[in-house]
């Protein structure tokens, strides 16, 4: 069976990108294959995860096309270039314009950590969507896999995990809960689960 090539798109540490990779490595994804890792960040560690497993890398300067417009251009042709299927949005930084999301309409996943529709949209991003978990007192966080559309965060949803709030936990500890306990299962899952032809989206 021919794998469907999966570009990921991050911009720091890279740790759901291992996540796939390690997932790829297990048999855990059989599906597909990850193929190319872009970056909008230089020095991201990602790249060199990417490295390390032989991934083809290429990194995209937004300052250096002068503008949204030319960045997600030079995203799209190197993407295109590549016969992707599906563009994995794994920690990466920048929000996708309507034109992008339509041009690779059904194609492009991404992992956020909260449980969509809670802590979600403009601005929740990082450490502020546990943050702000903590400060509205939920008991209950977790992670969701979504298609992406022109609407941040607003994309059909593929997968969810919840994930414990528990007393005396801070943004940074509860971020970590959430990445071992939901991101870095979930984001596999989805992905071999879209690759396969087993999720049919509505």
């Amino acid at each position: 069976m021919l794998k469907k090539r999966v570009a990921v798109l991050v911009s720091g540490g890279g740790t759901n990108l291992q996540a796939i990779l390690d997932a790829e490595k297990s048999g855990l994804i059989k599906s597909a294959k990850t193929v190319l890792v872009i970056s909008n960040v230089a020095d991201a560690y990602a790249l060199k995860r990417a490295e390390k497993h032989g991934v083809k890398t290429a990194v995209v300067l937004k300052k250096e096309c002068g503008g949204q417009g030319p960045f997600e251009a030079k995203i799209a042709k190197i993407l295109e270039a590549e016969n992707i299927d599906l563009i994995v949005l794994a920690g990466f930084m920048s929000i996708l314009s309507e034109s992008f999301t339509k041009r690779f309409e059904g194609k492009i996943i991404n992992i956020h950590p909260s449980l969509i529709p809670s802590f979600c949209g403009k601005g929740f991003y990082g450490l502020r969507v546990h943050e702000a978990a903590l400060n509205y007192g939920v008991k209950v966080t977790g992670a969701t896999v979504h298609f992406v559309n022109e609407i941040p965060d607003g994309g059909e949803i593929i997968m969810q995990k919840a994930v414990d709030v528990l007393p005396g936990d801070t943004p940074e500890t509860l971020q970590r809960r959430v990445m071992e306990q939901a991101e870095w299962l979930i984001l596999p899952r989805a992905i071999e689960y879209i690759c396969s032809g087993e999720y049919q989206k509505t």
